[in-house]
């Protein structure tokens, strides 16, 4: 739920209404998607091709796929960006470089002019936890690249987006994921968590500026829709 703190704050202080549903833990998407104006969906440790383990990721799959059909914007970050390609049809494959920690994006052409990066500053590092990586669907664009991982952020349609990156975490939420996955994601390098936590406090600003200007960006598609915007919680990765 930590992951989700932010957003709550913004579209409070927005005076949006919103539906947090936690598949998780057993809460069940509705039917009809169209009741929305917007949806968002966060991270978990598990990847998009284990819905034997995880069943509520098929029901996932499908409910995104009536997203994009009803051309409702969308926004998924990390497994949700890897989420929105596989709907779309696009294979999700291991990263070239596991990337946890802060790193910079760059946005392509296509990025620089689309309205969901007005404003974005790419050379502010922004934060990654992530080993695997979404393809293009043949009906989606590269928003944002880098070195390490080559496909950053994607847009599918006219408002589906997803972003590899997060925008939303808080030192309590890398401090619970330190936590409960370091152990296992960076074997060996204890050090690098309290590393993190140091440059959240000095990269905090700029970020916390960057997730402001892609919530409000978002949210000006989102209010192009006329019902109401909602997200869905889980954990950090894949």
């Amino acid at each position: 739920m930590k992951a989700l703190e932010p957003w709550a704050i913004f579209l409070k202080a927005q005076n949006e209404p919103f539906k947090i549903v936690e598949l998780g833990a057993g809460e069940k998407l509705p039917s009809d998607p169209s009741i929305f104006k917007g949806v968002v969906v966060l991270g978990g440790p598990m990847n998009v091709d284990e819905e034997q383990k995880y069943p509520f990721l098929k029901a996932e799959n499908d409910f995104i796929q009536k997203v994009l059909k009803a051309g409702i914007p969308f926004l998924g970050i990390c497994l949700g960006s890897q989420l929105l390609a596989k709907a779309a049809g696009a294979r999700v494959v291991k990263s070239p470089v596991k990337e946890i920690g802060w790193y910079q994006i760059q946005l392509t052409e296509e990025g620089k002019k689309d309205p969901l990066f007005k404003g974005f500053r790419p050379e502010d590092p922004i934060y990654h936890w992530h080993g695997d990586m979404f393809q293009i669907p043949s009906n989606g664009k590269l928003l944002a690249s880098a070195e390490g991982c080559p496909h950053q952020a994607l847009k599918v349609g006219d408002k589906a987006y997803g972003l590899q990156f997060h925008v939303e975490v808080t030192d309590k939420s890398i401090k619970e994921w330190c936590d409960e996955y370091c152990a296992n994601d960076l074997p060996g390098r204890e050090g690098h968590a309290k590393s993190m936590m140091e440059d959240y406090w000095k990269y905090k600003q700029s970020f916390d500026q960057q997730a402001k200007v892609l919530y409000q960006n978002f949210m000006n598609i989102a209010r192009e829709q006329p019902q109401r915007l909602n997200a869905r919680s889980g954990g950090p990765f894949e």
